[in-house]
């Protein structure tokens, strides 16, 4: 075994590996770009090494950069991890020239399963099952592939970039008149992406199911399988949930996978850990790709079977034999896993960016996550922020331990798609396994997100509760009396552009909301950041952030943000003695109106800064003369960060 070894990785998957490796005994080594430095993966490693700037080019998918980060930390070995470099055959060569172990298979392998109509040519020759398509013999001839893909294939079908993955170069063509350009397309889009423009069609097989196969082969000739995974739940061939064993493939149809999937890792010489992906349609089964690299999803395969596929994956690099045998791997109960991305599902899922103000992970089940409280998400690298995963004695029991789990995370200060998919498990057609590849993409709005009532009432309830630490007393807006108990406060709170004012009695243990009465009573919560309320007889959990100008409220995997308009205007035009004004949240520069040396009107606008998705207009705190500005539209700035400042007509502050 090899004494230290490089992850040549980043965020979950990087702390996964470097632990897996720290259990073995092994010394471990993080590499980070100028974006990572202060990122939980660099901690948890013995040593870090700057790899370079933000940019992945010229940081982890720099060959150059990691092989001499290798060299200076004394590695022996480097574990790719998934995604970067992981499936990159010239970096485990460059890994072999430096005298470093790849963690992965043989380069020549990578190279050979890396493109979809090679793959598909040792499969053929392996006797695995492969969908009717042509490959593209004439890459400089569009024509000619529209008429063999016409002829030989049929519609629906699919055009595939021959080589790379990620749903980059697909396109699915129905009717005859879009094939062409749906070819061109496709040729266009896979020579940006990998630098090679050959394309694969083949017949489209609808309502599939998308089932992979778990490989593992050491350098002595052995393979086995870990059984199968279910990753059907997918959005534009991104998969959302993944869940082991498959819960609707029949014995036949799993031997068939299974035998396959054994049949092309050795047929190809494979070594180490990989996945053959297959579509499933009844008892037909078709080759879809092979992944030469850890999956994303290979927590669900490590809960039902028991084993370490990390470490499994260092003892093979490391010459070892596989210790054990196929008749030895069994399966214990069932295991799903949720994505939680940063992400907007209500705006096309475009990827989002911010700083986390509270993260708070579930411990009733396994999550690997890299994110935490005061951690910035930018858009440099892929937006998966961790995974959640559950395992039970039934499909059924781990699929509710996966609701609850996701119940009791939350996220605020980024939007994420922990809310969407908490429901999404939570569904009728998830519980019913009735999800099929093309499930979310035909019905975009079958996951509503729910009316935020209970929200709503928990954010005025926990908006009159009184502050934990009283600055002032009188300005607590609590409604507490000399003698009594506390009277009935109002609470404004503006959501969508709806604003809304309830009144809380918290001593009767009621929250009003117009003509809807709420019945409330607190109750012990589980945890310092947590908020239990019996609302109506039934006991919710929430997680409550209030901050200057607004309260946020976690629920069921929702963040739900309530501005406080009146709070809201006397904070953001509140300023120091001297006139000065900062940013009252983290946030970024909209507009900056004025210059210095310009006069001022007491509550005119100097500063909008856009935070927390709210417009929060910075104002002169009297009529003066603008002494300092320092503010620029598109910059972003930190809490605190000084603004401008104003100074009154007679040269101080009135």
């Amino acid at each position: 075994m090899f004494g230290c070894v490089l992850v040549a990785n980043r965020g979950e998957i990087a702390i996964r590996v470097l632990r897996a490796a720290r259990a073995l005994g092994l010394e471990t080594v993080a590499v980070y770009s100028d974006a990572d430095r202060a990122a939980p993966h660099v901690r948890e490693a013995d040593t870090a090494l700057r790899i370079g700037p933000a940019p992945a080019a010229e940081s982890y998918l720099s060959i150059p950069a990691v092989i001499d980060a290798a060299r200076r930390a004394g590695a022996e070995a480097v574990h790719p991890g998934y995604g970067f470099l992981s499936e990159n055959a010239a970096f485990a060569r460059a890994c072999a020239a430096a005298g470093l172990t790849f963690v992965g298979p043989p380069p020549d392998v990578i190279e050979r399963m890396g493109r979809k109509d090679e793959a598909r040519r040792l499969a053929v020759a392996a006797g695995v099952p492969v969908v009717p398509a042509v490959e593209d013999d004439a890459p400089s001839d569009d024509a000619r592939l529209v008429e063999r893909a016409a002829a030989e294939v049929g519609f629906p079908l699919m055009v595939k970039a021959a080589a790379g993955g990620g749903g980059k170069g697909m396109r699915i063509v129905r009717a005859p008149d879009q094939l062409a350009d749906a070819i061109a397309a496709a040729r266009r889009e896979a020579g940006a992406a990998f630098g090679d423009g050959a394309l694969l069609v083949e017949r489209l097989v609808e309502g599939a199911r998308h089932v992979e196969v778990q490989i593992l082969a050491d350098a002595h000739g052995a393979v086995v399988h870990l059984l199968e995974r279910d990753c059907s739940t997918q959005r534009r061939h991104q998969k959302v949930l993944e869940e082991a064993p498959a819960p609707t493939i029949s014995d036949a149809v799993r031997d068939t996978l299974t035998g396959s999937a054994v049949r092309l890792a050795r047929e190809v010489g494979y070594v180490n850990a990989g996945t053959v992906e297959f579509m499933v349609s009844g008892a037909d089964a078709f080759l879809l790709e092979m992944n030469t690299r850890l999956q994303v999803e290979h927590p669900v395969t490590e809960a039902i079977t028991g084993l370490d596929l990390v470490a499994l994956q260092l003892r093979i690099a490391a010459g070892e034999a596989l210790p054990f045998a196929q008749e030895e791997v069994r399966a214990a109960g069932h295991a799903i896993e949720a994505r939680v991305y940063a992400e907007d599902p209500a705006a096309g899922f475009l990827p989002q960016a911010g700083r986390a103000t509270f993260a708070r992970w579930s411990p009733r089940a396994r999550v690997d996550a890299a994110l935490e409280a005061g951690q910035e998400v930018g858009t440099w690298y892929d937006p998966m922020l961790g995974k959640v995963i559950a395992h039970g004695a039934t499909r059924e029991a781990a699929r509710r331990a996966l609701v609850a789990a996701l119940d009791d995370t939350a996220i605020f200060g980024i939007t994420t798609n922990l809310g969407f998919v908490r429901d999404l498990v939570a569904s009728d057609a998830f519980r019913d396994a009735a999800i099929d590849t093309g499930w979310l993409d035909r019905t975009p709005d079958a996951v509503e997100a729910p009316a935020p009532d209970l929200a709503l009432c928990a954010a005025a309830w926990a908006q009159a509760a009184p502050p934990a630490v009283a600055r002032d007393p009188f300005a607590a807006g609590d409604g507490w009396r000399v003698g009594g108990a506390p009277a009935a406060v109002e609470v404004a709170l503006e959501s969508g552009g709806e604003r809304r004012v309830l009144r809380v009695d918290r001593a009767a243990g009621v929250v009003e909301d117009g003509e809807r009465r709420f019945a409330v009573h607190p109750t012990a919560a589980p945890s310092p950041e947590a908020l239990r309320l019996e609302i109506d007889g039934v006991l919710h959990e929430f997680f409550v952030e209030r901050a200057p100008h607004a309260v946020t409220v976690g629920h069921r995997g929702r963040a739900h943000v309530f501005r406080r308009p009146e709070q809201f205007l006397h904070d953001a035009t509140a300023a120091a003695a001297d006139g000065a004004v900062a940013a009252p949240m983290p946030g970024t520069i909209l507009s900056v109106n004025g210059e210095v040396g310009g006069t001022v009107r007491a509550g005119e606008t100097l500063v909008v800064l856009e935070a927390m998705k709210m417009e929060i207009a910075l104002q002169a705190p009297f009529d003066g003369t603008v002494a300092e500005l320092d503010a620029a539209a598109g910059q972003q700035v930190a809490l605190g960060r000084p603004l401008f400042r104003v100074v009154a007509a007679d040269g101080a502050p009135e």
